[in-house]
């Protein structure tokens, strides 16, 4: 094998898959067609949950302090995206910064980024996966366990192996453009007689994008739209003329609703686009394709690393497939009412006086910002079981332990890209640390308490994926070690020594 795992695509998932997996232990080549980096920052927004990630891998220093907003919205009406979070609201962000984040990360943790490289075909063997690669230098064959195709929409693994992506094609279109040299007023989702309208001003750099209400979707065969039919359009919905700007970049996306039936085809994966197509309403697109690497990227090298069976592998499948059907699902309603005529502005006017009641601002925020999410991780009882691990700030045990560590936020603690086992304040503590004992290599004991006012409390343990997400709870070991099986493979036998406390056991 040339490599673990092979990553089809070095967009915002396929980096952030081959981070994951480098810091999880694998080996990882990823090819991309392109010469570097995407220059035309499509997405520019990161949600409170993709931020959230960011910082348990020790990302936000380098990204800086970005604009935040709180209001986003659902259908061009309104939302408050305001929920309890570290990095509440949504946070402007380049594309293009963000692809330089995640592929400085990749390359410092030793990915091997080979760009120029164009996928041609590929063999799946019982064993691997053999790839043929044109690179600048003529052809390459690669083998790897394991390949993920992250390379977009219109993927090319997805079409090689036949993977079925049911779903609908693209009844209508926004034209989006990026022109500097024009002045037009700001547009938040501007519904006129003939269409919609959005524009918004940044760095002397005005980006448009408008629909024309009956209006087809073209058929492209790939081409981008000239900026003349940009320009057209715009005149007619909204009466102003941009003809004498100069265009950046110009492009079209579509309502197409698609979804692979299967993330996982033995030791092929998707991810990011290649597994969903849809129209980026909100901004959830990108989001959505960097959670899925998340989740992913900890369980592959798992297996890689023959820690964990590869039936770990269909947790992927079965948590981010039911995650992307709810997201394709909000975003088709969002498609209706964005790009509907005016046949849709009584239900326009019925979600504007839902969103006000208790509850439902919530329901669509957590939806939208990825907070929300909660996967089926058995049990019951608790209500963080199957949810992300909120930040609270822990302060070392008291006693014989007291300042033997330092306070530290749980945040911190995922850095390593480890498990977590948190006893705080659990007077049979020394018991849970010994049924962890077998996953020392893998599972970091903590036993730090709660500070005043955290989110999380004393007497109830929790066991944490290394991508976040609580995987078991209780106060005594019953119920753990199937956990730790569960979700961090066969137990390494005899442990090298006793697990680390929590200030050590960060990088």
């Amino acid at each position: 094998m040339d490599t673990d795992v092979l990553v089809v695509g070095a967009g915002p998932a396929g980096l952030m898959l081959a981070a994951e997996l480098r810091l999880g232990g694998a080996e990882v080549v990823v090819v991309d067609q392109r010469p570097g980096p995407t220059t035309e920052s499509r997405a520019s927004t990161l949600h409170a949950r993709t931020m959230e990630i960011l910082d348990s891998r020790g990302l936000l220093e380098d990204l800086g302090t970005p604009p935040r907003e709180t209001r986003g919205h659902f259908g061009g009406v309104p939302l408050d995206l305001t929920l309890p979070s570290v990095h509440p609201g949504q946070w402007k962000v380049a594309q293009t910064r963000t692809e330089e984040l995640l592929q400085d990360r990749a390359a410092a943790l030793g990915a091997d980024l080979r760009r120029c490289h164009q996928l041609l075909s590929l063999t799946v063997g019982e064993d691997g996966v053999e790839a043929e690669v044109v690179s600048p230098h003529g052809p390459v064959r690669l083998r790897a366990r394991y390949l993920v195709g992250c390379d977009g929409e219109d993927s090319t693994v997805r079409r090689l192996i036949g993977a079925e992506f049911p779903g609908q094609d693209a009844a209508r279109e926004l034209l989006r453009a990026d022109v500097s040299g024009v002045c037009v007023a700001d547009r938040r989702f501007q519904r006129l007689e003939h269409g919609l309208a959005i524009a918004a001003t940044r760095d002397g750099v005005t980006r448009v994008m408008v629909h024309e209400f009956g209006r087809p979707a073209g058929v492209r065969a790939g081409a981008e739209p000239d900026f003349a039919e940009v320009t057209d359009i715009w005149k007619r919905v909204t009466g102003e003329d941009i003809s004498h700007g100069t265009p950046l970049w110009v492009n079209a996306f579509g309502d197409a609703n698609r979804q692979l039936a299967q993330y996982r085809h033995g030791r092929v994966l998707f991810a990011g686009d290649a597994a969903h197509r849809q129209m980026p309403s909100g901004g959830q697109a990108l989001n959505l394709g960097v959670q899925d690497a998340f989740n992913l990227g900890w369980k592959l090298a798992a297996v890689v690393r023959a820690s964990a069976d590869e039936d770990l592998l269909d947790t992927y499948h079965e948590e981010r497939h039911a995650v992307g059907r709810q997201v394709l699902a909000n975003i088709r309603a969002q498609a209706q009412l964005l790009l509907g005529g005016p046949e849709v502005e009584p239900a326009r006017t019925v979600l504007a006086e839902l969103i006000a009641l208790d509850g439902v601002r919530e329901h669509l925020a957590g939806m939208i910002s990825g907070l929300g999410i909660r996967y089926d991780v058995g049990g019951d009882g608790h209500p963080l079981l199957g949810r992300r691990l909120p930040d609270a700030q822990l302060e070392p045990a008291p006693g014989e332990r007291a300042g033997a560590g330092r306070p530290v936020h749980t945040t911190e603690l995922l850095r390593t890209g480890c498990g977590l086992l948190l006893a705080p304040g659990i007077d049979g503590a020394e018991a849970l640390r010994a049924a962890a004992a077998p996953w020392a290599d893998r599972v970091a004991f903590v036993d730090h308490r709660p500070a005043a006012g955290s989110p999380l409390a004393e007497g109830q343990a929790l066991l944490v994926r290394p991508d976040g997400y609580v995987a078991w709870a209780g106060a005594r070991p019953s119920g753990l070690s199937e956990a730790l099986r569960r979700w961090f493979g066969v137990p390494a036998g005899v442990p090298a020594g006793p697990l680390a406390d929590a200030p050590a056991s960060r990088p």
